[in-house]
């Protein structure tokens, strides 16, 4: 009886979880090491809980010593830069459209980015591949 009683109280206390935050302030557009994160005990809905969450990311805004990172505050590292000239891509069914472009900022893979069509001068939206282009529309295969 003692032992299902015990059992009881265990399952009914909430579980221990950690907090992610900045060991130290971290600049935004560097990448996170493991040396740039420390856990701290307690839950704050939101943040990050672990480090291989965010470690090997690049921190969007600053990141200041001791508080909680968020994902919003990280991402894939940027490999399109603002003003860059890239690639742009739009496919359709039995259309494959190529221009040059200029980006109008940052942007990882997987991120939207706006880009104007050094063409026609007008802005689109695109997404960032691992190639560096940006695929607007349908996607590139």
């Amino acid at each position: 009886m003692r032992g299902l009683l015990a059992l009881a109280l265990l399952l009914a206390t909430p579980a221990a979880a950690d907090t992610l935050v900045a060991a130290r302030t971290i600049r935004a557009q560097a990448l996170l090491g493991p040396a740039d994160l420390a856990i701290l005990p307690g839950d704050l809905p939101g943040a990050l809980a672990r480090p291989s969450e965010a470690v090997g990311l690049e921190a969007r805004v600053t990141l200041y010593a001791g508080r909680p990172i968020r994902p919003g505050d990280i991402g894939p590292p940027a490999i399109v830069e603002r003003n860059q000239i890239v690639t742009m891509i739009f496919e359709a069914p039995g259309m494959r459209i190529v221009a040059d472009a200029r980006a109008l900022d940052r942007a990882g893979v997987g991120d939207r980015v706006r880009a104007m069509n050094l063409g026609s001068r007008s802005t689109v939206v695109g997404t960032v591949t691992e190639a560096g282009t940006i695929v607007v529309g349908g996607g590139a295969s």
